[in-house]
């Protein structure tokens, strides 16, 4: 039995898409666990660069199974569009590759617009949501009023069951958002259609995982987001709604936390935060544009700009310490090449004290000040390097002070956006 959990231990956007997608070449099966098609995967193959949101990244190798588990909220359009366009591709040849639980729960229309309403009414106290709705239908499945996959299957008990529902959210849209309501026929029609498209990928995920781990397969579970945007151990309230730590693969797959062998963590060289929320070691300076631009720093489901800044050792020995990281990836350290020093993040001052922890408080995390750690930068380019050795002095002591600073070995370096662009010091499959 080998099975990986690969998830982001900052805010989102490590660069997740690009591991997951080199790890499914060695797995049998890629399962995705948790968040909705407010996350996105850029995957570059040859000159051509994919944008996933919500299937797995292993779907382009051919054969490898790719699954969708119970703890992901499906927007069905947005599935059978990305399904459309990977068959346009040349990929997806066959139906079966792809299973998506039949136990996860809807994005409805509703959802959508209760997201962006909500959003337009909170000023500048933003969140910073995709309006995807993912909010909303997270919020609908835990007060027990969501609407699963499988029941789009059969039109008279979906209806009977949205009738209810619907009438509360149109009540809502209306009297307090001063909207216009949705049509119970209309929406019932229209997912039960998706419903009929989507049934030939429905199965029970965590019984196919259960019997693919029983016949020694390898097993790679792919997490979204981040954890610092995780809803628990996040910076709350500017956090995904979602548990995007570690653990959460056990909830969100059905599957039990004794089958679970290792944890990658995936960092970027610097640090990116889409959105609004505290970021302590941001670079609102040429630097932080240097980064930005050279970096392609756009979010890749929303296009918004990413926030740039330097790497920040307390977020990430946090996130190490409440996800359990046994490995790390560090991406993108070839977008720091040409700066003459580069700095990290070894401590956060507040009100003239030094921290011993993460804060809790969004609010106290906002006033901290970062003590910092300079080093010499390089300016050779990294793309073809091949081995740790090969890279630049100055590179490899960056790498090295961080890994003494975090504990943990990091095994994958990247060194440019396509997949042979690899470092790898250790396999982990």
């Amino acid at each position: 039995m080998s099975t990986v959990v690969v998830v982001g231990v900052q805010w989102g956007d490590e660069g997740k898409g690009k591991i997951v997608d080199i790890l499914a070449k060695q797995s049998d099966a890629v399962v995705r666990f948790q968040g909705g098609n407010n996350a996105g995967h850029t995957v570059v193959v040859g000159k051509e660069a994919f944008f996933l949101h919500l299937i797995p990244s292993g779907i382009l190798h051919e054969g490898k199974k790719c699954l969708i588990g119970n703890g992901v909220v499906v927007d069905p359009k947005i599935f059978l569009e990305e399904v459309e366009e990977l068959k346009k591709k040349g990929f997806l040849k066959n139906t079966k590759d792809l299973l998506v639980s039949d136990c996860a729960h809807v994005i409805m229309p509703y959802h959508r617009l209760i997201d962006v309403a909500r959003e337009n009414q909170t000023g500048k106290t933003k969140i910073g949501t995709t309006g995807r709705g993912i909010g909303p239908a997270y919020g609908d499945k835990i007060t027990r009023r969501g609407i699963r996959l499988l029941d789009l299957l059969d039109k008279a008990h979906f209806r009977n069951k949205l009738l209810p529902i619907l009438e509360e959210q149109n009540f809502y849209l209306t009297e307090y958002f001063k909207g216009a309501p949705l049509k119970l026929d209309d929406l019932v029609e229209e997912y039960y259609a998706y419903g009929q498209k989507i049934k030939p990928y429905l199965a029970d995920v965590s019984l196919w995982i259960d019997q693919a781990l029983r016949d020694k397969k390898k097993i790679l579970f792919e997490g979204a987001q981040g954890i610092l945007l995780d809803v628990d151990h996040g910076t709350y309230p500017y956090v995904t709604s979602s548990n995007c730590v570690a653990g959460a693969v056990c909830s969100g797959a059905g599957v039990g936390p004794t089958q679970i062998n290792q944890m990658l963590g995936i960092f970027k060289a610097y640090t990116t935060r889409v959105g609004t929320g505290p970021f302590p070691t941001e670079l609102k300076d040429d630097i932080g544009d240097y980064l930005q631009k050279k970096g392609h720093e756009f979010g890749t489901t929303t296009g918004r700009r990413r926030r740039c800044g330097w790497a920040d050792i307390v977020g990430l020995k946090y996130a190490i310490r409440v996800s359990g990281m046994t490995s790390l990836a560090m991406m993108k350290i070839d977008v720091m090449t040409g700066l003459d020093q580069v700095k990290i993040c070894v401590g956060y001052q507040y009100q003239g004290k030094l921290l011993a922890s993460y804060p809790s408080s969004s609010e106290l995390l906002e006033q901290c000040e970062p003590v910092y750690e300079t080093l010499p930068g390089w300016k050779e380019a990294l793309t073809q390097c091949q081995t740790f050795e090969a890279l630049p002095k100055a590179a490899q002591r960056y790498i090295q002070t961080i890994e003494e600073m975090l504990h943990v070995p990091i095994d994958m370096i990247s060194v440019g956006p396509e997949r042979d662009q690899i470092i790898v010091r250790k396999a982990l499959f």
